[in-house]
């Protein structure tokens, strides 16, 4: 019975826990506003960290994006160098939909990536083939990205393994010169 009871109170702090969290609506008309289309356009920089559960940082890395549009497509070419040597490349391509929504792919995405955007912040979520090490493990990356000013983007992604979060990962972009 104490075992049943112990399941039951983790299961209703889950449910709880999980309806507590931020919504989009939230930033509804926050500044400046976002456009995926006009900031993803031409080169962007950037810098991350991937942090554990803990809070230590596993992994530091760079960031070189180039952004382009054909109409309501675009492609977001990217280049990360880890601080330990590794390179890695992905390339997006996003297309927006009706009300500020947006879906996308990529060769490590699994499926398709949707977001949306309201104000300043878009909420992009995807699963992914993850490698760590040796192993590659399948997790859904829950992603907020907050516009700022001069040019800046700070993405927070919470990297998930049947819903718990696993890591986070903290990124600051900024558009550069054409």
């Amino acid at each position: 019975m104490r075992i049943l009871k112990g399941f039951l109170l983790m299961g209703l702090m889950t449910f709880l826990s999980s309806c507590s969290g931020a919504t989009l609506d939230h930033y509804k008309g926050a500044e400046p506003p976002l456009t995926l289309e006009q900031y993803f356009t031409g080169p962007i920089k950037a810098w991350g960290i991937v942090q554990d559960r803990s809070g230590k940082v596993t992994r530091r890395f760079d960031v070189n994006l180039v952004g382009s549009w054909d109409g309501n497509v675009g492609t977001l070419d990217e280049d990360f160098t880890y601080y330990d040597g590794e390179k890695q490349k992905r390339v997006w391509t996003i297309k927006s939909l009706d009300n500020g929504k947006y879906e996308g792919t990529a060769g490590d995405i699994i499926g398709t990536a949707d977001g949306q955007i309201q104000g300043n912040t878009m909420r992009w979520a995807y699963q992914m083939d993850l490698p760590v090490g040796d192993k590659t493990y399948n997790v859904t990356f829950d992603d907020w990205m907050f516009l700022m000013n001069d040019g800046v983007l700070v993405n927070r992604s919470y990297i998930k393994k049947f819903g718990v979060t696993v890591a986070e990962l903290t990124l600051f972009m900024q558009k550069q010169d054409q």
